[in-house]
């Protein structure tokens, strides 16, 4: 019979057979195959990772090694002294270290400066103690002319050139003296470490600043007291660290050592000459 779009069956055979659906199992068992993912944290030490709790990469070799994968080149020889890792042991130093070595430098009679940085010298110390005295020359080395122009009512004219020779008295003698004083030493079979050196003269230069400052004190006299002080504690400071070892060189250990004290007695003599004196 047929309704529209619709066809009924009436009470008709239906030849053939449907099948029944079979009953669901009441558990499945579900079988996964072995991963061969790593378990997260790993339980044993792969590489720099542990299962303990560790810093990042750029914590702690950021500087000292390449990243793997990257495009920067392993050096060696002669060209790691170009890079920055090259120049990051020298620099690692906190606050505590510095001042306990600047300190030191003011307590020259203890000669104890070798031993304490023999493991770790420092070029941070040495390098700000230079970059202050440059200032600290040029600034108050103006301010005193300045002062003593205008007590004599006389015209005055900031001279530029203070600075720049602080700049390379100051840089140059903590670069050069020591590496005369490095191959000095090792051409007497008694070498010390290069750095070692730049790291003992460098802060041996720090009792100048407090003297320059009291250079502003209007006595020459005073001027010379404080300039001969300075110069004396400078000295000692340095010959009394290097004299234990410099006692290695045989019998002229003591010209050496007697040399190095000199010498600093010979900066002080030219910053008394040039910066402690007031000129008008």
């Amino acid at each position: 019979m047929m309704s529209g779009n619709y066809t009924s069956i009436d009470n008709q055979n239906v030849g053939g057979s449907v099948p029944a659906v079979a009953d669901a199992p009441a558990h499945v068992a579900v079988k996964f195959a072995d991963s061969s993912l790593q378990t997260f944290p790993p339980s044993g030490a792969q590489g720099k990772i542990s299962g303990a709790a560790q810093p990042p990469r750029d914590a702690d070799d950021s500087f000292g090694k390449p990243v793997s994968g990257s495009d920067e080149p392993q050096q060696s020889g002669w060209f790691r002294s170009f890079t920055i890792a090259a120049y990051k042991p020298y620099f690692d130093v906190d606050t505590a270290d510095v001042l306990e070595r600047i300190r030191d430098s003011l307590f020259p009679f203890n000669g104890t400066f070798s031993e304490k940085t023999a493991n770790n010298p420092d070029l941070y110390g040495p390098f700000w103690i230079c970059t202050t005295l440059i200032f600290v020359a040029a600034s108050i080395g103006t301010f005193v002319t300045y002062v003593a122009h205008k007590v004599q009512k006389k015209e005055w004219d900031y001279d530029i050139n203070l600075m720049t020779w602080s700049a390379g008295l100051f840089y140059g003698y903590v670069s050069i003296v020591p590496l005369a004083l490095y191959l000095i030493l090792k051409y007497f079979s008694a070498p010390s470490g290069f750095v070692h050196l730049l790291c003992l003269y460098g802060y041996s230069l720090f009792v100048f600043i407090p003297a320059m400052c009291l250079s502003v004190i209007p006595q020459e006299i005073v001027r010379w007291v404080v300039a001969g002080v300075a110069g004396f504690m400078s000295a000692s400071f340095v010959a009394l660290n290097l004299r234990n070892h410099i006692k290695s060189a045989g019998e002229r250990w003591f010209l050496i050592v007697a040399g190095i004290f000199l010498l600093q007695l010979a900066l002080a003599l030219v910053l008394k000459l040039y910066l402690f004196t007031i000129s008008v």
